[in-house]
């Protein structure tokens, strides 16, 4: 149990970093290979919900910090456009999420940007929930799989700060500011793609 209760609180750290923390897959499959006789499901099932409960406290403080104190109220009414438009489309919103969670890719600016529309957090929290399970499950048994074939003594750590760990971080999340500088009235509601001059204007179109 000593082993379940680090890997939960260490995954629940590494998913309340916003940016450059190392992804959890990678502990997973760190665990699967270093500690083949481990049950998989049930290191799934804990770093899944950890992972899930980090994320959403993550898209919680996003919201209070960026909404809340850095952006004014005609940002604040651009991304309800985002909102609504979701809400709308609750179905094809969880099932593009559940896609998404089941892939290895970065998950830190998804949420960060999601807070930002104040939208309900079992609308992201259900579907990342699952699919990382799913996808946690995968990396730690063929990790485990790996075991087998390899030598014990590999280093699987590597450098997940290299280059284009770093790059791509940047541009994620430089992505997230680009996201809230589009003007989405237009961009939903009219086809027409125009970025918006301020997040704090109270008329701020471009």
């Amino acid at each position: 149990m000593m082993t379940m209760a680090v890997l939960f609180m260490a995954v629940l750290v590494l998913n309340l970093i916003p940016a450059f923390a190392p992804p959890t897959w990678m502990a997973m499959s760190w665990i699967g290979f270093r500690q083949p006789e481990q049950n998989v499901f049930l290191l799934a099932v804990v770093a899944a919900s950890a992972a899930t409960m980090g994320r959403l406290i993550l898209a919680r403080c996003s919201g209070w910090l960026v909404r809340g104190h850095l952006m004014g109220e005609a940002g604040r009414e651009n991304i309800d456009v985002v909102k609504t438009w979701l809400e709308k489309r609750k179905a094809v919103t969880v099932g593009v999420l559940l896609l998404y969670a089941f892939s290895p890719f970065p998950s830190n600016y998804l949420f960060i940007a999601y807070g930002l529309t104040r939208l309900r957090l079992w609308l992201i929290g259900v579907p990342f929930l699952f699919g990382r399970l799913a996808s946690y499950a995968v990396w730690t048994h063929v990790a485990r799989l790996a075991h087998s074939y390899l030598d014990p003594e590999l280093d699987l750590e590597g450098g997940y700060l290299g280059a284009y760990f770093i790059v791509t971080q940047l541009v994620l999340l430089g992505l997230v500011f680009v996201l809230t500088r589009i003007d989405w009235k237009l961009a939903l509601n009219g086809h027409t793609f125009r970025f918006r001059r301020s997040l704090r204007g109270t008329d701020s179109r471009a």
